[in-house]
């Protein structure tokens, strides 16, 4: 009884880590469209996207019984710093550079964070599911091909997008590392307040305009940050304690998808039908993905 239970409750806490995924990628695609649209300098947008988060989530701690501690900021630097540099690197390409380019370059995190995970965490990645983020991985490049030459593309854009997926990468894997050592809100929180910091004197170097953001701006920041932040780190971040760090990082594919379909509504950037397939590819892909890892669970209970 005991072990069924308990196998009971790791096809929950699976099944709830998969959905929280997918709620996760889908905030940050459409904060990546939110970022492009916000008429602010892009590291000034980081500073304040992280200043005001990590109000909210500090507010949120204290009001739940805990604060802030030199324990929390030593044991989340490393995710901090990283996160810190790849929204500021990101929010800079997004902003010379495509909507499309700049998350699909991000979304090639998936292939690195694999390769860490079987080797450091010891995770499997049975053939079949192998195959499928490789097909996902296709569609991404696809996409990205078919919007250059585009009027919104810029290679140096592009080059950005790289860099900060190698952040991102090391991102995911330090929330990974976290698991035991803090709390996902305690991850969430410190690392929040690390972007905050790193994010402040970056903008200064490179001659960032940090004045007080008017009104309307003001109001698209908090939109971001409760669709980037509440919404995306907090609930990846949750997540990742749940289910294989490969499974997590493979689902940031769906950003660039989710992405190119609202900067194509709501911003009327280029989508091409070569693009859409390749959409469609990669949504396939993920579907195999996460019902494989849905029926493997079940097995296992």
């Amino acid at each position: 009884m005991a072990a069924g239970g308990g196998a009971d409750a790791d096809s929950r806490a699976m099944g709830s880590g998969l959905i929280g995924a997918a709620l996760s990628v889908t905030a940050w695609g459409a904060g990546s469209v939110l970022a492009k649209g916000i008429d602010l300098d892009p590291m000034a947008i980081a500073v304040y996207r992280f200043g005001l988060f990590s109000v909210l989530i500090l507010a949120w701690m204290q009001f739940r019984g805990t604060t802030l501690s030199l324990r929390i900021l030593k044991r989340s630097m490393f995710g901090g710093l990283a996160l810190g540099i790849n929204v500021a690197l990101f929010f800079s390409a997004v902003k010379i550079t495509n909507v499309v380019n700049a998350t699909l370059i991000g979304s090639l995190q998936p292939v690195l964070v694999g390769v860490i995970a079987a080797r450091f965490f010891g995770e499997q990645i049975k053939k079949r599911d192998a195959l499928l983020s490789i097909g996902a991985f296709v569609g991404v490049g696809l996409v990205m091909l078919a919007s250059n030459g585009t009027p919104e593309w810029s290679a140096k854009g592009d080059a950005l997008a790289f860099c900060a997926m190698l952040s991102w990468a090391t991102y995911f894997i330090a929330s990974k590392q976290s698991k035991g050592r803090l709390t996902p809100t305690e991850f969430t929180a410190g690392t929040s307040v690390w972007a905050f910091l790193v994010n402040i004197p970056l903008a200064l170097v490179f001659g960032q305009d940090l004045s007080w953001p008017d009104r309307g701006s003001l109001a698209w920041l908090m939109v971001l940050v409760l669709v980037a932040g509440v919404l995306g780190h907090s609930i990846m971040n949750w997540s990742l304690v749940r289910i294989p760090l490969w499974v997590g990082s493979t689902f940031t594919l769906l950003i660039p998808v989710i992405s190119s379909l609202i900067a194509w509504v709501a911003l009327g950037e280029s989508l091409r039908f070569t693009q859409v397939g390749a959409m469609v590819l990669v949504f396939g892909a993920l579907a195999l993905i996460v019902q494989g890892q849905a029926k493997a669970t079940r097995l296992q209970a």
